[in-house]
This record gives structure tokens, C-alpha cells and sequence, in this order.
């Protein structure tokens, strides 16, 4: 399943043994699950956001993979203030992605959209049980943060900006350390590389 963003120990133990003769019997009933992409801008320094929040240095000129890797997700994970960022950006709200949003302040029923309190380890482990493609960890710090370090992120998409901030929200906090294997590197003519790490477990 290489190259497919599942890692391969992220199935539940065998328990029982299939019957010989019936290999695929039991692989039919694993409930495979969906991966969880960051994908998201950061300075050379390693921020993703300025000291007050701004996010001015991000290009936006071109594509930059988004479309191919939005092809790729059916829902986003995110906290409030990346929420009220994407619809001051796109009112619309991203028609035909489902969004999880953790606030401790927003609920109420939204289209495509659902609030989330309390254990966010728990919440995403759900998510990813349940039936649908990709989900990209859309933002903000804390849940990108809370999500490393729980070790629920599959895949990296940094898309590298050649700006040095000094300062601002840096994309790693503590985190336990996990090793990283490369699946792809772009260079654009605007000095922006972009490298996609599978996470190794």
C-alpha cells in the first residue's frame, strides 16, 4: 500500500485467523483508515503565521498543487479561527467538503459543517473510521500542534515561501520525534519548494 498516504500499521490486530483457503475473507472486513494530510505554508524560518497573525507573505499567484490535492480530501479538520479565515476568504465555505470544526465557542448546525468540544484525539480517530476519502488538517496552530503530537498526522505537504518572518506562530511545538520519508519535492519559479513527507511509524 505504499505511496497510497495509509501506512500500513494503521489496521487493527488480526484476532482470529481467516480460514485457509480464504485470504481474502478477513482483509474484506478491515475498516481502513483515512488519512489525515497536513498540508498548509510556512516561512523558511518555520512559521505559519506572522507575530500578529498575518498570513500576507503567502503566494498566491498560481496553483501551487491545491487542486490535485483537494481531489484528494472530501472534508477538513480545523480550528475556529482558521473556520472564520476560510469563510471571510471563500463565504461559500468549500461546497462538497464536510468541515470539523473544534471551538469551544461556535455550535449550531451549519451546512456541511459540524462543532466539536473535548477529547480532539478521540473526535479524529472517529472521523477517520468513517467511510470517505482524505482529510486535510486545514489549521490552526493548536490543533496542528495537538494533532503531531498525538500522532495522527499521515502525511506532511509544506509548501516552503521564500520569506523570513523572525517571529510568529511556528508551524512545530513540542512534539514527540518521528521520522519522515521523502514522497515528493517541487521547485516553482517563484522560489517556493514544495515537499510532501510520508510520517513513519
Amino acid at each position: 500500500m505504499e505511496g497510497t498516504g495509509f501506512p500500513r500499521n494503521r489496521f487493527p490486530s488480526m484476532g482470529k485467523r481467516h480460514r485457509k483457503g480464504d485470504p481474502g475473507a478477513y482483509l474484506a472486513r478491515i475498516p481502513i483508515m483515512r488519512p489525515l494530510l497536513l498540508n498548509l505554508a510556512v516561512t523558511l524560518d518555520g512559521y505559519i503565521e506572522g507575530p500578529k497573525g498575518e498570513i500576507d507573505w503567502c503566494l498566491t499567484d498560481q496553483d501551487y498543487g491545491i487542486t490535485a490535492f483537494m481531489e484528494r480530501c472530501d472534508a477538513l479538520l480545523m480550528g475556529r479561527k482558521s473556520y472564520e479565515a476560510m469563510l471571510k476568504y471563500d463565504p461559500s465555505g468549500m461546497p462538497g467538503k464536510h468541515k470539523y470544526v473544534f471551538s469551544r465557542t461556535l455550535s449550531g448546525a451549519r451546512p456541511e459543517t459540524e462543532f466539536l468540544q473535548g477529547d480532539l484525539a478521540g473526535h479524529v480517530r472517529r472521523i477517520q473510521r468513517a467511510q470517505g476519502k482524505a482529510i486535510w488538517l486545514y489549521g490552526g496552530g493548536e490543533v496542528i500542534e495537538q494533532c503531531l503530537a498525538a500522532g495522527l498526522v499521515d502525511e506532511l505537504c509544506l509548501s516552503i515561501h521564500p520569506v523570513l518572518l523572525g517571529g510568529g506562530r511556528p508551524l512545530f511545538g513540542h512534539m514527540p520525534r518521528a521520522g519522515l520519508r521523502l514522497l515528493d519535492s517541487t521547485t516553482y519559479d517563484t522560489g517556493l519548494v514544495q515537499v510532501t513527507y510520508a510520517v513513519q511509524r
